[in-house]
């Protein structure tokens, strides 16, 4: 893979409050020269993040920033640490440039999967400028308003034996165990999730945030982080082929609506301190 991309590694829509949404697994791009060497499957990118624009477009009226990953997390994963170490040690989980999909099914048909040079070109083209405008759109945020929420939107299958037991919680908001955020924001969001009838919720349990909840996560420093990992059921058809629910999505929205708001409220609250 060459150091250069199209489409670009991301799409930036600045806002003009203290909140900035990342989603670093919606993509779907695949290079064509990639995607000649990945199964039939996983040419479909079936452990994609889907519809996370769509069912996060009310945050353009709040006046969010929003940060939309372009490329398959099967080319390199955003929410992986660069080096590639675990975030859940003694846990299954995939890979910076993974080799197999959450079904633990491999993504290359021959086996051609990643060297240590074509890793280190996919972290080069993608990775990093992705990291970059995500670091740089929250110093922006935090020098306007001296204050900067990061909400890294998620979701998932609510049903995967390799990662977890039983079915998933519906909202899962995870702070890194309290160390990405205020205790108070991940409470008022917990109560607000906990009250969604209908859905289940829960705060750092399997899903305690990724690299990106954790390394911008510095409440000390004014920049309060947390991720929200959600049932796919929960907007969405989970199987092939992925369509968005309307009637689904209409039901959960008004509670992500709710949360993002009390984000937005909390960062205002805490600028004007």
């Amino acid at each position: 893979m060459t150091t250069t991309t199209a489409p670009p590694a991301f799409i930036l829509h600045p806002g003009r409050q203290p909140l900035l949404i990342s989603m670093p697994h919606t993509g779907t791009h695949i290079p064509p020269e990639l995607a000649e060497r990945l199964t039939p499957e996983a040419r479909q990118v079936p452990d994609t993040d889907w519809h996370m624009e769509r069912l996060y477009a009310f945050a353009h009226d709040l006046g969010a920033s929003v940060l939309v990953a372009t490329h398959s997390r099967y080319v390199i994963d955003l929410n992986r640490p660069p080096d590639g170490s675990s975030l859940y040690p003694g846990q299954s989980v995939t890979g910076l440039c993974p080799v197999d999909n959450f079904d633990a099914r491999p993504l290359y048909a021959n086996g051609d999967t990643p060297d240590a040079a074509e890793t280190a070109a996919r972290r080069q083209a993608v990775w990093a400028p992705y990291h970059a405008q995500l670091r740089a759109e929250l110093e922006r945020i935090r020098a306007r308003h001296g204050v900067a929420v990061l909400w890294d939107a998620h979701s998932i299958r609510s049903v995967l034996p390799r990662f977890f037991a039983g079915k998933l919680p519906d909202l899962n908001l995870g702070t890194a165990n309290g160390a990405s955020c205020a205790p108070a924001l991940a409470q008022r969001l917990l109560a607000i999730a906990r009250a969604a009838t209908g859905y289940s919720a829960v705060l750092d349990g399997r899903f305690t945030g990724g690299y990106i909840t954790r390394h911008y996560g510095q409440p000390a420093q004014g920049l309060h982080a947390v991720q929200l990992e959600m049932t796919q059921c929960s907007y969405m058809q989970e199987a092939p082929p992925f369509d968005y629910q309307p009637q689904l999505a209409a039901g959960i929205e008004p509670h992500l609506r709710r949360m993002l708001a009390a984000a937005l409220a909390f960062a205002n609250e805490s600028a004007r301190k």
